[in-house]
C-alpha cells in the first residue's frame, strides 16, 4: 500500500521537478498496463502519484503537503492535466478502473458522447458494445441503430418510427383477416406469422411444423418480449436480430461447437478429455447455447450483455459464455459418467451466478480475440 498521506516517506515521494514529473507520470502508464489481474498492487510511487491531488502549474515544491495551496485537480495520473480530457483516446482513467474492478466508471460518459453525433457513427458504436457493456437506458436506442431499425440520422427518426408503426399494424391487421392470428394468439406467435408474412415463408395452415429458424425466433422472441415495453419495438427487434444473425453468422454457426473445443483445450485439457471421454461433446445443448444465443437460458441481466456483443458483430462470445459455463461447473461435471447426465445438468444451471460467469467470459474473449479500442 502508499505511505501515509503527509508522511515524511509520502513527501519524499511527491515529484518536484519536471523530470521526477515525468518519470512519475511513465511509472504510473507502465504500472497500469501491466497488471495482470485486478488484484495487484501499483508500485507505491505509482500509487502515490494517482492518489495525490495534484495543483494546476506552477508545480508543488517539496515538503507541501498534500493539501497545499492552489486549486487542486484529482484524478488519475492528473499530471497530465487538461491534455487528457482533449485527447479521450490517452486518457487511460478507464482501463486503470476496469484493472482494478472498477467497471462502468467512464461508460456512461463515453456512450452519451457518441450519442451527441449527428449522424451517429455506427462503427464506433459497434466498438464500443464490443468493448463495453451498454447502459440499460441507451440499450434499445443502440440495438436499434445497430440492427438498422433506425437510422443514423436523428431527423429522420421520428418518421422512420411512425413507419415501423404502421407497418406492424398492416401485418397485424392481414393475419387477423386471413385468420392466421386472434385476440388469443401468443404474442410471441404473432411475432413469428408477421416476420413469415414479410419473409414469404407464411404456411398454408397454422399447424405446419416449425423450422430451425422458426423456433430460433421464437425463443429469441420470447426473452425480448421480457425486455421491452411495447410490442412494436420488440417485433423489429426479434425480426432484425434473426435477420442479421443468419445473414452475418449462418456459415460460422456450424463450426462454434468446434470452436469450443479448442479454446476449452487451451483453458483446462483435462476437462476437455473428460468429456471426450464420457462422449459428451457432441452431446452439449448447442441449439439452446448458439442457435438461440441463450434465450431461454440465461437471466435477462445476463443475456443482454451476452446480445450487445452479438448485436454489435461477434457470435463468437457465444462461445466463450458456454466454456465459462462448463468451467464454473467443472466440479460437477468432472464427477459425472454419462453423457446423458451432463447434458442434462447443463440444461438446468444454477441461475444465482450468472452475471459473474458472463463477465469471466466476457474476459476470456477479450483474452484470445483481443479487444477492440474505441475512439470515444
Amino acid at each position: 500500500p502508499p505511505p501515509p498521506r503527509g508522511s515524511a516517506q509520502h513527501l519524499h515521494l511527491l515529484p518536484s521537478t519536471d523530470g521526477e514529473r515525468e518519470r512519475a507520470s511513465s511509472l504510473c502508464v507502465r504500472g497500469i498496463a501491466q497488471l495482470p489481474s485486478p488484484g495487484r498492487a501499483l508500485p507505491p510511487l505509482c500509487v502515490s502519484v494517482c492518489a495525490l491531488p495534484l495543483p494546476l502549474p506552477p508545480a508543488r515544491p517539496r515538503g507541501r503537503g498534500c493539501g497545499g495551496g492552489g486549486e487542486a485537480r484529482t484524478g488519475a495520473c492528473a499530471a497530465w492535466g487538461g491534455k487528457m480530457a482533449e485527447d479521450p483516446q490517452r486518457n487511460f482513467r478507464s482501463h486503470y478502473y476496469e484493472k482494478v474492478g472498477f467497471r462502468g466508471v467512464e461508460e456512461k460518459k463515453s456512450i452519451e458522447i457518441l450519442l451527441k453525433d449527428d449522424p451517429l457513427d455506427v462503427e464506433k458504436l459497434c466498438t464500443f458494445a464490443q468493448r463495453y457493456p451498454l447502459p440499460t437506458m441507451y440499450r434499445t436506442l443502440v440495438w436499434k441503430v445497430l440492427l438498422g431499425i433506425l437510422p443514423p440520422h436523428y431527423e429522420s427518426h421520428a418518421a422512420v418510427v411512425s413507419f415501423r408503426k404502421e407497418q406492424y399494424q398492416d401485418l397485424l391487421q392481414a393475419l387477423q383477416v386471413i385468420r392466421f392470428v386472434e385476440d388469443s394468439t401468443p404474442q410471441v406467435w404473432v411475432y413469428l406469422r408477421m416476420y413469415q408474412l414479410e419473409c414469404g415463408t407464411l404456411p398454408r395452415r397454422p399447424s405446419h411444423s416449425l423450422g430451425p429458424e422458426d423456433k430460433m425466433l421464437i425463443a429469441i422472441a420470447e426473452a425480448m418480449d421480457e425486455m421491452m415495453e411495447n410490442d412494436v419495438d420488440s417485433y423489429w427487434l426479434v425480426k432484425c436480430f434473426v435477420k442479421q444473425f443468419y445473414h452475418k453468422y449462418g456459415d460460422s454457426l456450424p463450426h462454434l461447437p468446434k470452436s469450443l473445443e479448442h479454446y476449452l483445450n487451451l483453458e483446462d485439457s483435462k476437462l476437455l478429455a473428460h468429456l471426450q471421454t464420457c462422449s459428451a461433446m457432441t452431446k452439449l445443448p448447442y441449439d439452446v447455447w448458439f442457435t438461440h444465443c441463450f434465450a431461454g437460458y440465461l437471466p435477462e441481466s445476463s443475456l443482454q450483455r451476452v446480445w450487445d456483443k452479438v448485436i454489435s458483430g461477434s457470435c463468437k462470445i457465444l462461445v466463450f459464455v458456454a466454456m465459462e459455463i462448463l468451467l464454473t461447473f467443472k466440479m460437477k461435471l468432472m464427477a459425472m459418467n454419462k453423457a446423458e447426465n451432463i447434458t442434462q445438468f447443463l440444461l438446468n444451471v444454477p441461475q444465482e451466478n450468472t452475471d459473474a460467469v458472463i463477465s469471466k467470459a466476457i474476459d476470456l474473449w477479450h483474452k484470445y480475440v483481443g479487444t477492440p479500442m474505441h475512439s470515444v
